[in-house]
């Protein structure tokens, strides 16, 4: 017995001892992710298997995992590159390094499509992803400068130097004239309106780009169908940051930034407008009441004021922001925080933001059911700038100081002899500015609720609801007060603003997903439903003058448009040995904006996919690493920019103070407004027909693509006979343009060894496009106005016309002397009829480029990283409004007894009067621009505290080379003309992780 109680005690001993032997094999493991470059990789997944714990690497690819024991397995996931997973026995602490591996050519990776998303290998149409990695550095206000100069075919273009200010984004060029160009833009499932929000620079400037992190370009029709209607000018697709799997992970960033002007109008000196006077010793405007001659010598100033450097100023931005990812209780999250402050480079002007997000990704029922919640909201305050100052600037005399002693607010005005005003004169740029004051506010929420149900009984089987909103509200507020010259007319302003708009959607769908093992197949099919409500309000206040007098006051307090969409889509996608993918889409749209019998448009595509690089007879190549040849048709519609009730017959209330008197009382009076029962669906017809390619184990690869678009039906607005619908303008279905193009892109790691890294990227896009027809009946001749200029009255510079480019330039040939000079008033008879007239005139160059190109390259050697982005347009011309408005000898010296400045063009051109319409003023505009050059330092982790740190400093708007001597050779109209200056931009940046 005792030994037996003997050996159960050692027994128990023993058992103690391994306990505690195996209770010391528990510890952390922290280690580092990176690439095949040894490039740090931020945000990947570091996950225990068969457990819920888990991490993400930091800004320098470190992760730690406390806590662990015995054995343990590792998987870490990162997009675009392959799964590394581990096993380890743990023996206390341990550190592991991991390097990942690229998918070859990311065809891995998965990329969103519409409702859904697939592997890269398996597209079948044109599409293009940009990642969080590749974005633009700087200081980015809105998400559409994280990828300009990106993507061919993409071309983005700020509008102007405004802070907040908005972009123009085309996609393969646009393919309509009076309807919308736009892309549709889906922020996480969310469709966004395009409508301006009243009282913010632009829509998208309401959206943090510091939460994006990525951006997938649709652009053939096969990509886009499943959009219908809202995709016929393409897709952008942007996913937001997510919760990551782990404890709480906080990072914070803070960029700081001054901006200035980096190039000003090209105007005379205030000297040089002394000499001129002094030229012109016996110039006057007239003579006074003792028939004496009022000399110009006599209102010359002395002066030396450059108006350019009175309005513009160096602006200072920050931009902060602050997030926290993880998972709690098993859901992951994200929470997140903006703050910009930014001032533009016009002395009142100013724009705030502030942005809130949270994303939150539960699941049920053994993940059966996972549920995505995204919240989004925004809110902006601005004062705008007079930008009227900008024309002031360049046309006010330099000879004159900036304050006056007068009752205009001191500043110095143009007055008559009555001490009045004068209405022939520019007002003081400075006055402009600071007498009035503009203040606007704009409110922007946005979101969904998204599930995803995977049946029990059939896992690929999955049932998708989505529920969204988009909602935003602008208010605005001017005050002029009643001594300001810019408004002496009504003694000052007082007004205010506001409108609302409201988007509610619901997307019910079913995905299915199935591979057939024994016939080497996979199906997938997707068949949903969806219904969109579109609702704008705006309201109507009185306006007053300074002194409080009511100036106007509205018919109306408010006025209401709503649209509805009704949609049914199918997509089934058939792949056979992972080599020959056929899918075909249908979506069936129904328009309020159409009568009942035009609201239905149904819009198919079809396309075929051959990875060649899947046969047995490239299995064993050497060079080729991905080659795949995709073909494609698709049918878009457009309703966009016409109006919501164009196709009923209706009465508008007069907005003038106009009555009719029947009997001595007087009443309002209703017009009848055009209107065109017979509107439809405007189509665009698509073909498509690409090669994607790779080489060199992956690290050459890209795409080339050709692609011709038709649109029938076109929206526009056309010409009518006097007398036939209540105007001699009508919108409606008349006309046909073609678009054809070619895209490449090519992205090289040039430089893959473990301290050196080297990418290059880049693109190449043409894009031609020709109207085709204008009338119902073919007219070769047939033009429709499309731009007209400042300066003269109502003078019409592009058309639209037969066999030519959208917004082509119509002018007279400028005839020339021995000297090259151009002879003022004189242009080629060109139909030799021995009289210059209209009929001489002649479609001269358009803005649109011959071709784009991109450029992007990043060079990182240890912790340093030296990134730059370069674009090109070639081909492209421009009208520059600046000289022939203000660019002759008869704007210095006004009749109107005031001195002018005047753009140094005259001296090339002599011209004493403006010859607007002279194609002397059509310049070659082609350009290259270093858009970005940045170099950013990590210093990995900061001793005990466990904090990352990474420095950067960029500069945007770098260099302009172009032998266009106006602003800025790049222009959205094509028309240059008091442009708000692009500024130069330098910015230092901080990100700090733990």
């Amino acid at each position: 017995m005792k030994k037996s109680y003997m050996i159960k005690h050692a027994l128990l001993l023993l058992l103690f001892l391994v306990a505690i032997r195996v209770h010391g094999q528990s510890g952390d493991i922290s280690g580092k992710v990176v690439d095949e470059n040894d490039a740090p990789l931020p945000g990947a997944s570091v996950t225990v298997m068969q457990t819920n714990k888990g991490t993400v690497t930091d800004a320098s690819g470190n992760f730690r995992l406390v806590g662990l024991s015995g054995n343990v397995s590792l998987a870490v996931n990162f997009i675009g590159y392959e799964t590394a997973t581990r096993n380890l026995t743990l023996k206390g602490d341990q550190q592991i390094n991991f390097k990942l591996k690229p998918s070859a050519t990311q065809l891995n990776e998965l990329v969103v499509i519409g409702y859904g998303s697939t592997e890269r290998k398996n597209l079948t149409g044109a599409v293009s992803t940009v990642t969080s990695k590749d974005f633009r550095q700087g200081t980015i206000t809105t998400p559409a400068e994280l990828i300009q100069g990106k993507v061919a075919g993409v071309s983005i273009i700020q509008n102007s130097g405004q802070p907040g200010g908005a972009s123009t984004i085309r996609i393969r060029g646009g393919a309509s004239l009076n309807a919308s160009n736009d892309p549709l833009i889906v922020v996480d499932g969310v469709p966004l309106s395009g409508n301006s929000i009243g009282n913010a620079p632009s829509p998208l400037s309401l959206v943090n780009p510091n939460d994006i992190e990525t951006f997938t370009v649709l652009k053939d029709a096969n990509a886009t169908a499943i959009y219908g209607s809202r995709a016929s000018n393409g897709v952008i697709l942007i996913t937001t940051k997510k919760g990551t799997a782990g404890k709480a992970r906080v990072s914070v960033s803070s960029n700081n930034s001054v901006a200035t002007v980096a190039k000003k109008v090209d105007i005379l000196t205030a000297d040089e407008i002394r000499a001129y006077v002094a030229d012109n010793p016996g110039a006057n405007y007239g003579t006074d009441g003792n028939n004496n001659p009022l000399l110009f010598s006599d209102l010359v100033g002395t002066a030396n004021t450059d108006w350019q450097d009175e309005i513009y100023r160096s602006a200072f931005t920050t931009d902060n922001n602050l997030s926290v990812s993880g998972t709690t209780k098993g859901v992951p999250y994200r929470i997140s925080g903006n703050y910009l402050s930014q001032q533009g480079l016009l002395l009142t002007d100013n724009f705030r933001r502030g942005t809130a997000n949270i994303v939150l990704s539960p699941s049920f029922f053994d993940k059966h059911l996972k549920v995505d919640l995204n919240l989004k909201g925004a809110l902006t305050k601005s004062h705008f700038a007079n930008d009227g100052a900008i024309g002031a600037a360049i046309q006010f005399d330099p000879t004159q100081p900036v304050h006056a002693t007068n009752a205009f607010g001191n500043y110095f005005e143009w007055l008559r002899s009555d001490g009045s005003v004068n209405p022939n004169a520019p007002r003081n740029p400075l006055g402009l500015l600071e007498l009035r004051d503009n203040n606007g506010k704009a409110k922007r929420s946005f979101g969904n609720v998204s599930f995803d149900y995977s049946f029990h009984f059939l896992p690929e089987l999955h049932a998708n609801l989505n529920l969204g909103y988009d909602v935003s509200e602008g208010t605005g507020h001017i005050t002029v007060p009643t001594f300001a010259a810019q408004a002496i007319g009504t003694l000052g302003e007082i007004s205010q603003s506001r409108n609302t708009e409201s988007n509610k959607f619901s997307e019910f769908y079913f995905s299915y997903d199935h591979n057939f093992t024994d016939i080497k197949s996979n199906i997938a099919a997707t068949a949903g439903y969806g219904y969109y409500d579109n609702s704008k309000t705006t309201y109507f206040f009185e306006r007053y003058k300074g002194t409080g007098e009511v100036l106007t006051t509205p018919k109306f307090p408010y006025a209401t448009d709503r649209d509805k969409l009704l949609s049914y889509y199918g997509r089934l996608v058939y792949t056979l040995n992972d080599k020959y993918i056929l899918s075909g889409t249908l979506r069936a749209d129904a328009s309020s904006k159409f009568a009942p019998e035009n609201r239905w448009g149904y819009f198919p595509s079809v396309a075929f996919t051959w990875r060649a690089i899947s046969e047995s007879f490239l299995a064993n190549s050497q060079s080729l690493s991905d080659l795949k040849l995709r073909l494609s048709y698709g049918l878009t519609g457009n309703k966009d920019g016409i109006g919501y009730t164009d196709y009923l017959s209706k009465y508008y209330a007069n907005t003038n103070n106009g009555q009719y008197n029947v009997g001595g009382t007087y009443y309002d009076y209703y017009s009848p407004a055009r209107y065109d029962p017979d509107l439809r669906w405007e189509s665009t017809n698509t073909y498509n027909v690409g090669v994607d390619y790779g080489f060199l184990k992956g690290r050459l690869y890209g795409s080339l693509d050709a692609y011709y678009k038709e649109t029938k039906d076109l929206l526009s607005t056309v010409n009518i006979p006097v007398g036939t619908n209540f105007s001699n303008l009508l919108t409606t279905n008349v006309g046909n343009m073609e678009v054809r193009g070619f895209e490449a892109n090519i992205n090289f790691k040039a430089i893959a060894t473990e301290k050196q890294n080297w990418d290059l990227g880049l693109n190449l896009a043409v894009n031609k496009r020709k109207v085709t027809n204008l009338t119902l009946s073919p007219d070769p001749g047939s033009r429709v106005s499309a731009g007209d200029i400042t300066g003269g009255t109502g003078i019409t510079l592009k058309y639209n016309a037969v066999n030519h480019i959208p917004g082509s330039f119509f002018v007279y040939k400028q005839v020339y002397d021995q000297a090259g000079k151009p002879v003022e008033g004189l242009y080629a008879d060109l139909n030799h009829d021995g009289v210059v007239n209209t009929d001489d005139q002649y479609f001269y160059k358009s803005p649109d480029p011959a071709f784009t190109l991109g450029f992007n390259t990043s060079y990182s050697i240890n912790k340093w990283t030296v990134r730059t982005s370069l674009r090109a347009n070639v081909g492209n011309y421009i009208y520059d409004n600046v000289s022939s408005n203000f660019g002759v000898r008869s704007n210095i010296l006004s009749p109107a007894g005031v001195i002018n400045n005047a753009g140094v063009d005259f001296r090339n051109t002599n011209f004493q009067n403006n010859q607007f319409l002279s194609d002397y003023y059509i310049k070659n505009a082609s350009f290259l621009k270093m858009d970005n050059l940045g170099i950013s330092y990590d210093f990995g982790k900061l001793g005990a505290t466990g904090a990352n740190l990474s420095l950067s400093a960029n500069c945007q708007n770098v260099f302009t080379i172009s032998n266009y001597k106006g602003l800025d050779p790049e222009s959205t109209s094509g028309i240059d003309y008091n442009l708000y200056p692009r500024p130069r931009t330098f910015t230092l940046g901080l990100n700090l992780g733990f």
